[in-house]
């Protein structure tokens, strides 16, 4: 029995850590109609995580499928929250936050490959793909592959080598929710001060 109250107070917690951060939103109007944490905790998760999707949200906040599908639902009515197919995904974004390209791009760096491939390549611009394949410890067809993907969403230029399109925005992107992106990512920010060059 223990066991079970202890997972329904981590549950509770994670809500009203994430409820705070949705409630804090101008947008949000809908939880004061809800006896329920989650409609706050999951739009406060969504803004820290943005491009996060469905089973990311739910297992994060510990809801239920058909829970976590009814808030979103409601939130995306409310114009709280957006969301895109992506995939095999549906990944979801604060309403009116973040452009196409940035939307795309958050999509990519949720997933482990191609954002180790962009932070790759904005920690140096010049990687090849042998290069790429052995720090990620992943094939160069892999590599490849993927390149083909991220160059297909407008990401990616492989004229000559790999070029990352709009640099500084995908940099920015990392650095804000390096958090919540990853060991890569957060390293990446770390540095990231000396990769941005400035020019008076």
């Amino acid at each position: 029995m223990g066991n079970d109250e202890d997972v329904d107070r981590s549950k509770r917690a994670t809500l009203r850590r994430f409820a705070a951060l949705g409630a804090a939103s101008p947008l949000v109007s809908i939880a004061s109609a809800s006896d329920s944490d989650a409609p706050d905790a999951i739009a406060g998760y969504v803004t820290a995580t943005p491009g996060a999707h469905f089973s990311k949200i739910r297992d994060d906040l510990q809801l239920g499928t058909g829970e976590t599908q009814h808030h979103l639902r409601q939130l995306e009515s409310a114009g709280v929250v957006e969301s895109r197919k992506d995939g095999e995904y549906r990944r979801y974004f604060p309403t009116d936050r973040f452009s196409d390209f940035e939307q795309t791009a958050l999509g990519y760096l949720r997933r482990d490959t191609p954002r180790g491939m962009l932070v790759t390549l904005l920690e140096n611009p010049g990687a090849t793909t042998g290069t790429i394949a052995s720090r990620l410890g992943v094939s160069r067809p892999t590599v490849s592959n993927h390149a083909a993907r991220l160059e297909e969403a407008g990401l990616l230029s492989r004229d000559g080598g790999y070029a990352i399109q709009a640099p500084e925005t995908v940099l920015l992107l990392v650095v804000r929710y390096a958090d919540s992106l990853g060991e890569d990512a957060a390293k990446l920010a770390e540095q990231a001060p000396a990769l941005v060059e400035y020019n008076p």
